[in-house]
């Protein structure tokens, strides 16, 4: 899984303390303005070309605006992505490697930029409003920049609340993330994006 897949994910949420009502764009610029920072639960998975499923993810994640986020891979494998705010780190204890990259260079016209940034979203992608399915009502942020890496990301809303993100990836590849028990505004511990790479571990630094 790449940090843009990650990254769009450790996201978004919120509870039903927020309340309006509009299409699924005008939802977005709203949850991005009142929801400053989210706790809650995850599950993806990523289907290629063929129509065949990767196995399924679950975990926690937290974020905090702009640029810090937490996304926990728990099940079926550990992973951890962590974003202080300036540089993304990401973790696999099984390969005991650390990949730190420039939280500008990793996020930039990433999903994460749709649902972490406070800056404007027009000035990174093009966002237009999809039918109503599956019960939601749905958005389409397309990245400006050539080179993001992902074609564009479908964010699903139900009850005002972001509930499903839908990324096609240049290589293809879908990732569907559904996002569960989430509380909005938070208090967070001082520490919650603060990483460490454990002692032993290969760290690579990416420019």
């Amino acid at each position: 899984m790449r940090i843009k897949h990650y990254a769009a994910a450790a996201l978004l949420a919120v509870s039903p303390v927020v309340a309006w009502s509009a299409d699924a764009p005008a939802q977005l610029h709203q949850f991005i303005a009142k929801v400053a920072s989210a706790t809650g639960s995850f599950t993806q998975q990523t289907l290629v070309r063929d129509g065949r499923g990767k196995p399924a993810q679950s975990g926690q994640f937290s974020f905090q605006r702009p640029g810090k986020f937490k996304w926990a891979v728990k099940k079926p494998y550990e992973q951890l992505v962590v974003s202080d705010g300036t540089t993304v780190y990401q973790y696999d204890p099984d390969l005991a490697q650390v990949t730190e990259r420039p939280v500008d260079k990793s996020i930039g016209s990433s999903p994460a930029a749709v649902l972490f940034g406070s800056g404007a979203l027009e000035d990174s992608f093009n966002v237009s409003a999809l039918p109503d399915n599956d019960g939601l009502q749905w958005l389409r942020a397309k990245p400006r920049s050539a080179d993001a890496g992902f074609s564009y990301v479908d964010i699903g809303f139900r009850n005002d609340l972001p509930a499903r993100l839908v990324l096609l990836d240049s290589f293809g590849q879908t990732t569907r993330i559904d996002l569960d028990g989430i509380k909005a505004n938070p208090s967070l511990p001082a520490g919650e994006f603060k990483f460490v790479p454990p002692k032993g571990v290969d760290v690579v630094k990416m420019k």
